[in-house]
């Protein structure tokens, strides 16, 4: 599943084509993704101008001038593509479910192969209430999101500090890819109980989360399986992993001899070094 860096490059390059430009079109080929689209769902969205184009953690928010938003979720294999110009696009495929079309000119299409992608629409004055929203901790690259607040998220917490940064109540938008990361640079081990973070290691694991998601970012996010950028380039964050998806593999941390290792966490997979890893 894309996970943060990814959505935020996508929302990134959508925005020429969205932010502070008029819907013109909108055709939905199917009534649904996994769930329902709304009801009037493309004569809601057909000429309204997108005032704003935001993320929340891993969802898509193109803020309208109806005072509604129009909120996009990726899901497993979901990818919104976009045709610039006004030459020919491609012909639409059988996966390619939502079409918009915007004055930019630019054609913007939703594919999802598996339809574990969401696209629905809410009113924004009240959308920190919508039920997606609501229960949501902190952007990890707000100033919210600091070692103060991590101290007092994860008191008392016996799970692993895996899996707690991986609930969504804690802190929003960290996917299994980047948390790997995280938890490798900041030399904290994935099953260090979460309790035992705050202090010197909460310091160090919100610097590590930061840094790594600010990163990806800058590479374009991770492509694996169906992820690419709005453009159709892949991203290269890939290339950069410490521990993520290198099991068998020696440890990149200068002076460590150690392998790293794989293990199953909460049904996930889980990389990291046991031997600089504590």
């Amino acid at each position: 599943m894309p996970e943060l860096p990814e959505v935020e490059t996508v929302r990134r390059g959508l925005a020429p084509s969205l932010k502070g430009r008029r819907i013109t079109e909108v055709l939905a080929r199917r009534p649904d993704l996994r769930v329902p689209l709304p009801a009037r769902f493309a004569e809601r969205l057909t000429g309204r101008r997108v005032r704003a184009l935001r993320r929340r953690a891993k969802y898509i928010l193109a803020d309208l001038d109806s005072g509604e938003t129009l909120i996009v979720h990726l899901g497993m294999s979901g990818r919104l593509t976009v045709h610039k110009g006004k030459s020919e696009p491609p012909p639409l495929g059988l996966h390619d479910h939502v079409v918009i079309e915007t004055d930019a000119p630019a054609r913007i299409v939703f594919t999802d192969h598996r339809r574990f992608g969401l696209m629905t629409i809410a009113d924004t004055a009240t959308l920190d209430r919508h039920e997606l929203f609501r229960a949501l901790g902190p952007e990890p690259l707000s100033s919210g999101f600091d070692a103060a607040f991590l101290n007092e998220a994860l008191a008392g917490k016996r799970t692993p500090i895996k899996a707690a940064l991986l609930d969504q109540h804690v802190v929003a938008g960290l996917g299994n890819i980047y948390v790997c990361e995280a938890l490798f640079r900041a030399g904290i081990s994935p099953k260090r109980v979460a309790a035992s973070i705050p202090g010197a290691r909460a310091m160090c694991l919100v610097r590590a989360i930061k840094d790594v998601l600010t990163d990806a970012i800058a590479a374009g996010g991770s492509s694996l399986r169906d992820y690419a950028q709005a453009d159709g380039e892949l991203g290269l964050f890939q290339h950069r992993f410490s521990a993520y998806d290198r099991e068998g593999e020696p440890c990149k941390k200068r002076g460590c001899r150690g392998t790293i290792k794989r293990i199953a966490q909460s049904g996930r997979s889980t990389f990291y070094c046991p031997s600089c890893q504590r």
